[in-house]
C-alpha cells in the first residue's frame, strides 16, 4: 500500500513539472509594459528577460538627461516587478490543485 502511495506521489511529481515547464515556454510569449513618468517612458520586456522596446515621450526630449535617464531606470524597474506578478501568477495557477495545502512554489 506504501508502493503505490509513493509511486502516485511521483506520478503527481512528474505531471507537475510537465505543466511548470510548459507554462514556463508558454511565459516566454508573453510581454509585460513597465511604465514611468506617467506613461513617458515605457519598457516592453517578456517575462524570460528580455526587452522588446523602450518608448520615449517626445514631450520628454528637452528635459535634462538625468531626469530622462532616472524615468527609464525606472520604468525597467516596474517592467521587472510587472515580470515577477505575471510569472507568479502563471505559475500558481498551473500547480493550484496539486500542491498540498500551505505548500509554496520556490521563487524564479
Amino acid at each position: 500500500m506504501m508502493k503505490g502511495g509513493f509511486g502516485d506521489m511521483f506520478k503527481q511529481a512528474a505531471e507537475l513539472q510537465k505543466k511548470m515547464d510548459e507554462a514556463k515556454r508558454l511565459l516566454d510569449e508573453v510581454e509585460v509594459t513597465g511604465r514611468s513618468g506617467a506613461g513617458l517612458v515605457e519598457v516592453v520586456m517578456t517575462c524570460n528577460h528580455v526587452v522588446q522596446e523602450v518608448r520615449i515621450s517626445d514631450k520628454l526630449l528637452s528635459d535634462d538627461k538625468e531626469i530622462i535617464e532616472d524615468l527609464v531606470v525606472a520604468a525597467f524597474n516596474d517592467a521587472i516587478k510587472r515580470v515577477e506578478s505575471e510569472t507568479k501568477s502563471q505559475l500558481s495557477d498551473v500547480a493550484s490543485g496539486m500542491l498540498p495545502p500551505g505548500f509554496k512554489l520556490p521563487s524564479l
